[in-house]
This record gives C-alpha cells, sequence and structure tokens, in this order.
C-alpha cells in the first residue's frame, strides 16, 4: 500500500480532530449538516470519484430547553430541599460555546414519578436476581438508582421496567469511572465529580429508526406514532454525575449491600433501600424529565472510489461524525481516521491507481441515538449491499485506551489481521522496532491459544450492526484500548461527557497521534488488502476453529442441567456433525484455492463469491427469537448487554435462566428448536464451500 509521509499523518490527523471539536455537533443539528457539508467537500478535493450527502428522517430525542430535566430531594410537604445540577461545569477555555447540551438520556419517557429510592448496583440481569430472588426486595413502583458500567445502559433501562420501576436514576461512580491515582480533568484523564454520562436508551435490538423498522425512513415511508415506536422506554431516566449520586446514596436506609460487588467508592454505605434512613424516612426523590422526541433530517456522507476490474464488489469503511458534545474522542478520533484514509486512496487515484474493488467510504449521521444513520443507509440499500458487498471495516473511536489494540471481527478476518499487525511498527513505549503484532500479542495474548493475540467477538454498540447482525456482511473493527487486566474502571472516564475534548487526547491519550496513525494504517490496510487483493483475503478454516469453540461452549453450559437433556432426549450431535463437516468443507475449499488457475478471472470470481458469501450463508431470514432483525445465527448482541457479543445466541438465550421456567417441557423444546436450526445453518453454509459443479 502506498506509504502516506509519517508526519503528513500525524500533523493531518491533528488538523481533523482539532477542527472537528470546536463545536458541538450533535445529529440533526445546523452544525452536524456544517461538518458533513465540510467532509463532502473534502472528499472530492482528495479524488473520489463522488461525494453525497444522503439524507433520512429519523425519530430524535432533546432536552427542553425551558423545562430543564433534574432530579429532586422532597420533603413530606413537597418540598425540594435537594436539586441535582442542571449542566456540567464547563471545561477552560469552552465557556462562550452556546448549544452545549446538557446531560440526558436520549428517548427518555416525559414524567415526574415521586417515589422511594432502591440502588440496584449495575442494573444487570444478575443484580435484579439478587434483589428479587435472594433479598426479597421489590422495585415495583419505586425509582431504582445504578451505576454505569459493565453493561449498556439501554439494557439497565429494560431491566428497570422488567422490574417494575417506574423511573431509572443513571449515575457514574469513581469505582467504575475514575482510574486510581490520576487526577480528575482537566489535571488528568478521570471523571470529575460533576461529569455525567450522556447516550440514548432505546432497546431497538438493530430495527434503526424507531418509527420505520426494517425501511428507510425517507418522504414516502410509513411510520408508526412516535408512543408505537420500536424500543422506546416507557419510564423517566437520567444521569448524573458523583457529586450529585453521593447524597442520594448518603441517606439510604434498608439491608446493606449483600457483597463488596455491590459497593464503589463513594464515602456512602451503598445500602439498598426502598428509601431513606432514620430522620431522612419520610422523604423521597421526584424525578423532572422533560425530553422531547422529535422527527428531525440527518445527513450521511457517502463517497465512493470504483473499482477497476471488479466495480460490482464492495468494500465499505464508515464510522460516525455525530458527537454528544465535542466528540474529542468519540467519533473524532475516528472521524480524523476516515479522512486520512480516504485523503491517501485520494491520492494514489490521483497517481493513476485504482483498486481492483469499489470502495464505499462513509461519515454516519445519528450514530449515538441508536446507529441510526448507517441502518437506514442500510436498510434503503439492502438488496444491492447482500448481493455485491465484500466487507464492512469500522472506523468510530481509533482509541478508547493507549495500552494496546483492540480487535472485535469475523473469524474470516483473524489471517489478515494477524498478517497486517505484522507489517505495522508498534506505537507502544519500549516495542521500538517489534511490530504491532508483537506488542498486541505479549500485552493481550487469547485464553484459549494464548499463541496468537486475542480478537474478540463482535457484539453492537457501532455502525456495523446491520452490515454484520442484519445483512450478514463479515465485518470487523480495530482501536486501542486500556489493559483488560489492570484497569477496572469502564470505558475511557469522561465518555460522553463535556470533558471529552481535544485537550484530552493531546495531553492525556495520544500526544504524539501514534496510536491514533497506527489505528489509521491498520484500518487502511485491512481496506486495501480487502479492495485490492486478486483473492478476497479471508480464510474460512477459521470460521471452522471458530464454530467448533463455540459449539463446546454451549453445550459445556448445557451439561449443567444434564438431568433434563437426559428427560427430555435434548441431543448435540447434529450440531457438533455439522461443525465437522463445515471444518471439513473449509479445509477442501482452501486446497481448491490454491490450485485455482489466477489468469482464469472466471475461475477466480467464482472462488471470490464463494468466500463473499460465506457470512451470508449465517444468516437465517426470520431473525432470532423476538429479535427479527439479529439474523446471524452465529453471533449476536448479547441479550442482557447489547456491547457483548454471544455465541449461538438462539441456543444461549433458550437455556438461559431455564431452570426456573415454569413449564420445563416447553423451555427444553426450544432448546431443542434452537439447536435444530443452528446445525441447519452451519451445515448449510458448509454446503456453499463445496465445489460449485
Amino acid at each position: 500500500m502506498a506509504r502516506l509521509p509519517r508526519a503528513a499523518g500525524l500533523f493531518l490527523a491533528g488538523l481533523s480532530c482539532s477542527s472537528f471539536t470546536k463545536l458541538p455537533h450533535v445529529a440533526g443539528t445546523e452544525q452536524n449538516l456544517l461538518l458533513a457539508k465540510q467532509i463532502q467537500d473534502q472528499w472530492k478535493e482528495f479524488g473520489l470519484d463522488s461525494a453525497e450527502l444522503v439524507h433520512y428522517d429519523v425519530l430524535l430525542s432533546y432536552p427542553n430547553e425551558k423545562q430543564p430535566n433534574y432530579i429532586s430531594v422532597i420533603d413530606d410537604q413537597g418540598n425540594e430541599i435537594f436539586n441535582t445540577s442542571l449542566f456540567e461545569p464547563c471545561p477552560q477555555g469552552y465557556e462562550n460555546v452556546t448549544d452545549i447540551l446538557p446531560p440526558y438520556n436520549a428517548f427518555s419517557a416525559q414524567g415526574m414519578p415521586e417515589a422511594d429510592l432502591i440502588y440496584v448496583n449495575y442494573g444487570r440481569t444478575e443484580d435484579y436476581f439478587k434483589l428479587e430472588r435472594e433479598m426479597g426486595i421489590n422495585c415495583t413502583g419505586k425509582i431504582v438508582v445504578a451505576r454505569y458500567g459493565k453493561i449498556f445502559r439501554g439494557n439497565k433501562v429494560k431491566n428497570a421496567i422488567l422490574a417494575g420501576a417506574q423511573g431509572i436514576i443513571l449515575y457514574s461512580d469513581p469505582a467504575d469511572y475514575c482510574a486510581p491515582g490520576v487526577d480528575a480533568y482537566p489535571d488528568g484523564w478521570n471523571l470529575p465529580g460533576g461529569g455525567a454520562q450522556r447516550g440514548n436508551v432505546l432497546n431497538l435490538n438493530g430495527a434503526g429508526d424507531p418509527l420505520t423498522p426494517g425501511y428507510p425512513a425517507k418522504e414516502y415511508t410509513f411510520r408508526y406514532k412516535v408512543n408505537e415506536g420500536v424500543g422506546i422506554p416507557k419510564i423517566p431516566v437520567h444521569p448524573i454525575g458523583y457529586h450529585d449520586a453521593e447524597v442520594l446514596l448518603r441517606s439510604m436506609g434498608g439491608p446493606a449491600a449483600p457483597d463488596s460487588s455491590w459497593k464503589g467508592s463513594l464515602n456512602v454505605s451503598y445500602n439498598i433501600g426502598p428509601g431513606f434512613a432514620d430522620n431522612s424516612s419520610t422523604r423521597k426523590v421526584r424525578m423532572h424529565v422533560h425530553t422531547n422526541n422529535k422527527i428531525t433530517r440527518i445527513y450521511n456522507v457517502i463517497g465512493i472510489l470504483r473499482g477497476a476490474v471488479e466495480p460490482d464488489r464492495y468494500i465499505i469503511l464508515g464510522g460516525h461524525r455525530d458527537s454528544w458534545v465535542f466528540g474529542g474522542i468519540d467519533p473524532t478520533t475516528g472521524a480524523a481516521v476516515l479522512q486520512e484514509v480516504v485523503r491517501s486512496f485520494g491520492k494514489m487515484k490521483m497517481e493513476g491507481w485504482r483498486p481492483r474493488r469499489t470502495i464505499i467510504f462513509a461519515s454516519w449521521d445519528a450514530e449515538e441515538f441508536g446507529l441510526l444513520g448507517s441502518t437506514e443507509w442500510a436498510e434503503e440499500n439492502a438488496r444491492v449491499l447482500q448481493e455485491r458487498a465484500v466487507a464492512y471495516i469500522n472506523t468510530d473511536s481509533s482509541i478508547e485506551g493507549n495500552y494496546t489494540l483492540r480487535v472485535d471481527c469475523t473469524p474470516l478476518l483473524y489471517q489478515l489481521v494477524y498478517n497486517l499487525t505484522k507489517e505495522i511498527l508498534s506505537p507502544d513505549e519500549g516495542y521500538e522496532n517489534k511490530s504491532l503484532y508483537e506488542s498486541w500479542l505479549e500485552k493481550d495474548p487469547a485464553t484459549e491459544k494464548n499463541s496468537y493475540p486475542r480478537i474478540n467477538k463482535l457484539g453492537s454498540g457501532s455502525d456495523f450492526e446491520a452490515y454484520f447482525q442484519r445483512l450478514g456482511i463479515a465485518s470487523g473493527r480495530v482501536r486501542y484500548t486500556k489493559n483488560r487486566k489492570v484497569d477496572k474502571f469502564s470505558n475511557y472516564p469522561v465518555y460522553h461527557t463535556v470533558y471529552e475534548t481535544f485537550e484530552l487526547v493531546e495531553k492525556f491519550y495520544d500526544p504524539t497521534f501514534k496510536k491514533q496513525l497506527t489505528i489509521a494504517q491498520l484500518r487502511g490496510k485491512l481496506v486495501y488488502e480487502l479492495a485490492d487483493s486478486q483473492v478476497i483475503p479471508f480464510d474460512c478454516r477459521d470460521y471452522g476453529e471458530a464454530l467448533k469453540g463455540y459449539s463446546n461452549r454451549i453445550y459445556k453450559l448445557a451439561k449443567k442441567h444434564e438431568e433434563q437433556l437426559k428427560t427430555y432426549k435434548v441431543l448435540f450431535d447434529p450440531l457438533f456433525s455439522a461443525v465437522v463437516n463445515f471444518s471439513k468443507a473449509a479445509a477442501e475449499f482452501h486446497r481448491r484455492l490454491e490450485q485455482v488457475d489466477k489468469k482464469d478471472p472466471v475461475a477466480v470470481r467464482i472462488m471470490n463469491d464463494q468466500l463473499m458469501f460465506i457470512e451470508r450463508a449465517f444468516i437465517d431470514p426470520l431473525g432470532l427469537p423476538g429479535r427479527k432483525f439479529y439474523r446471524h445465527v452465529i453471533f449476536a448482541p448479547s441479550s442482557h448487554n447489547k456491547y457483548a457479543g454471544e455465541s449461538f445466541p438462539g441456543i444461549y438465550d433458550a437455556m438461559f435462566d431455564i431452570e426456573s421456567k415454569a413449564d420445563q417441557h416447553e423451555a427444553w423444546e426450544e432448546v431443542k428448536r434452537q439447536i435444530s436450526i443452528a446445525a441447519f445453518t452451519v451445515q448449510a453454509a458448509a454446503g456453499t464451500l463445496k465445489e460449485v459443479a
């Protein structure tokens, strides 16, 4: 691949980062449209064949300027004796910036519920099991307070609703959002006590715009009523910082935290409630949430670099542009990488090069509101994409830490990622003249095969979702991350706050821009190899290995119910047999691939099409139970945490908490149905790898 001069890359990435982060650019605002036009103009200047704005009218959600959102403690007369803050204290140098939205949870229901408070730890499924089944605590009619971290916030809200709560307060505990020995921003990169995490609280399950599930949100599209929208919570939700949370938690009564895993690091006892103790026992909590949902126009920028040999085969590089405030890390460290890659490909094109396959570049809008821009475009172009798309590479934030590489991708891409990381120099201190692969392997080896670095399953939480989980397009994402063994804080501390600024990155995360440049090189090389290799660089043998691991894992889970497996005649043999057949077909396919006559374009194209369609073969058109837009049978976002990937999700969900199901026969029949779907799908995928005639 053409080498971009290192210094130029560093300088330009810095330029994009600083110019994109000067002002807030929330989806649906004028500022984000101006940024879209700026990116479109740059792409044309860089030499793409075309760069167009593509708009959709989707449901977004904003705080009410006249009625701010806040939480109160009220006395028995109904007087508000404590109110949480209405905004975050502004970081230095940004005092005169207007249009900073206060912290809020997009798509929260409106309301002013009043009730006793219950502390629910992280608000996970297992936290509610502990409260309801072991401690006998009922959340019905109560307001719950949960700490951010561990799982996607939308799952916390869903769990609160299922538990009967009438409102939920989310807060960032220093245990999860402060690294030990680090100062709060601006003196360090920790979350200050007045910072609060914004974010949407939808449970879309891949639907895209809540009012047009399955179809693009264009002028002609039928829309559901706002109150019928997909995944919109029915209770108020509001985020607060740890200074305010401490006041609420300090007075809590009721039993003590069940164990240390329920305790954060505030100077409070972490009592569960319900309600306050002693002289505060007559006090209640009142939420004030007046957030409005409204249909708003959003804009994707779509750029095309036409392929010279196979213009009907597409590689997509996409990442979002919209932010919650300045977007210092999220998404700008990714958006800057996208600009860099477009610039270097544009330069190569100007010098006479064209990729073999077409490359589509995308600057997505409204990712923060539920992956809306990317999903609507996938819906509008689904017919073409399922026939022509080879791969999707995501370019969201390129850093969430600065310790080592993190990769989440389809098994088809493992070998390509290993090979490319061996060609890139590690940016890590102490690894001068070593490859990125070496520093990555040393710092984060895989659990099972520790001779290789760890690669994670794809879950959700960014714009690859529709392409991988719905359409079955081979996908991957790469970024720099924290040390998972040592750093216990969730995400990066100032995530989705006003403190996520250009200075945060420049002073603390990546002062030399080396980590971001490394990610730019890796994302750029991935796109280059996928677009320009004569044979698509996928290896199905790794899929076979992965399936073996996943089927063993799900069987091990099932073996905890040995009696029931016998009673209900639950057999995993067909699945194991299908996995063996897939591995054989994959090995045989790669033997033929090595023999293929590279001078015969049709022969090469036949095998390339088999490679392109292997991911598609794992798609079930009927989707997963209750989640019809998650159609991949091997991978899905976890039902308990959208961010995490689950393997054989149909079987996993059918077995989850199965011992507490009333009708055991029916429950195990569903497990058998899911095993059968998985076995059929794997066998069918194996069939696509066989010689075509």
